[in-house]
């Protein structure tokens, strides 16, 4: 993959109080600098509606970011706001990178499936909710680097076509062939 341009946003009450060091945020920049990814801005914010949009708002539409991935306030507890600020920001949701975190955190621990994570553009910048523990960031991350090269250069407009690249796998259970 090319080079490509992100910003992590830590989403935490304790975090944004200095009551608790951020691990997640630097876990993820650790996994994307390998990769070519070049760190654009960092930020740890409070559980606040107002303060999660504006970064997003700010990287999405002045710095034209790459890649946004927010980590924490994912869950079902009320101060768990950031899928809440984040919906209404995307022009155009992708549920598929969602489930397939969720698909693979459930083989890790139920509670999986609490996770209302989103993932999305706003213009040509995907936006991605991941959970705050470090261990959920990294299993979930894992998850989305095996599509993340080919959903950026799509989303900055590749024209090639994607079916060659396609190869079909194995019949599921209960499939037959012929």
């Amino acid at each position: 993959m090319s080079s490509f341009s992100y910003a992590v946003l830590t989403v935490s009450d304790r975090g944004a109080a200095g009551k608790r060091q951020d691990l997640s945020g630097p876990a993820i920049q650790e996994l994307l600098q390998p990769l070519g990814g070049k760190l654009v801005d960092y930020r740890v914010v409070p559980d606040e509606l107002p303060e999660i949009q504006a970064a997003i708002i700010e990287w999405a539409d002045q710095k034209k970011v790459d890649l946004i991935l927010t980590t924490g306030g994912t869950g079902v507890h009320p101060r768990d706001v950031t899928p809440d600020a984040t919906r209404p920001l995307l022009e155009r949701e992708i549920p598929g990178i969602a489930e397939a975190m969720r698909s693979a955190s459930m083989l890790t621990t139920p509670h999986a499936m609490l996770s209302r994570g989103l993932a999305g553009l706003r213009g040509r910048t995907l936006v991605v909710n991941l959970p705050g523990s470090p261990g959920a960031v990294m299993e979930n991350l894992s998850v989305l680097l095996r599509a993340l090269p080919h959903a950026l250069e799509k989303i900055q407009g590749d024209p090639r076509e994607c079916a060659p690249a396609h190869s079909p796998s194995a019949p599921g259970p209960g499939v037959t062939s012929g």
